[in-house]
């Protein structure tokens, strides 16, 4: 950790979804920087916050952020924080760089923790019809060529794999990894 700090993101999952839980990101920026952080930006209605932390690694991040947010704003939010070298993971071992010019149908999944075997096995059943996905570590890649909201096996996957998670979209990542790249 560098003397200014570590660069992290913060993926909220379930706020400002179908008008519900609403968080404004402007509101969102302040709790960040009475956290203490620092060179705090937004990106997106979905929670997407980049931060610069002196203290904490990611987990330890983690748990604070959720309690003092749900704290804040009186409902939980599962919170994935990650630093700047998952995200070049994330994007570096995409088992998909054909479909990347199509960044709206190719998404990924920041997992609480990487899935057994057994729970990848129990997936794999499920995924039928034109999608497909991969999963490397903690993250799930999936290929939706019809697009998220056409997709069945999407909307099974959190309740099959049973590993909590948040899902972004490739622009989303190339965005994220950028502004923490200049952050």
């Amino acid at each position: 950790m560098s003397a200014q700090g570590t660069i992290f993101v913060a993926l909220f999952s379930g706020i400002n979804v179908g008008g519900n839980r609403i968080v404004k990101m402007a509101e969102l920026r302040w709790f960040f920087e009475e956290f203490g952080f620092s060179d705090v930006a937004t990106y997106v209605q979905s929670g997407n916050v980049v931060f610069r932390s002196r203290k904490g690694d990611a987990a330890s991040l983690t748990s604070e952020l959720e309690a003092a947010f749900e704290k804040q704003w009186g409902f939980h939010s599962r919170i994935m924080v990650r630093d700047a070298g998952w995200f070049e993971r994330l994007v570096n071992e995409n088992p998909y760089p054909e479909v990347t010019g199509e960044p709206t149908k190719l998404h990924a999944y920041a997992l609480e923790r990487e899935p057994s075997p057994e729970e990848a096995a129990r997936l794999s059943e499920k995924c039928t019809g034109p999608d497909r996905f991969e999963i490397k570590g903690d993250v799930l890649y999936l290929h939706a060529p019809d697009g998220l909201g056409k997709s069945v096996f999407a909307g099974l996957i959190a309740r099959t794999l049973k590993v909590p998670g948040t899902a972004r979209n490739w622009r989303t990542v190339l965005t994220l990894l950028e502004m923490m790249r200049k952050a």
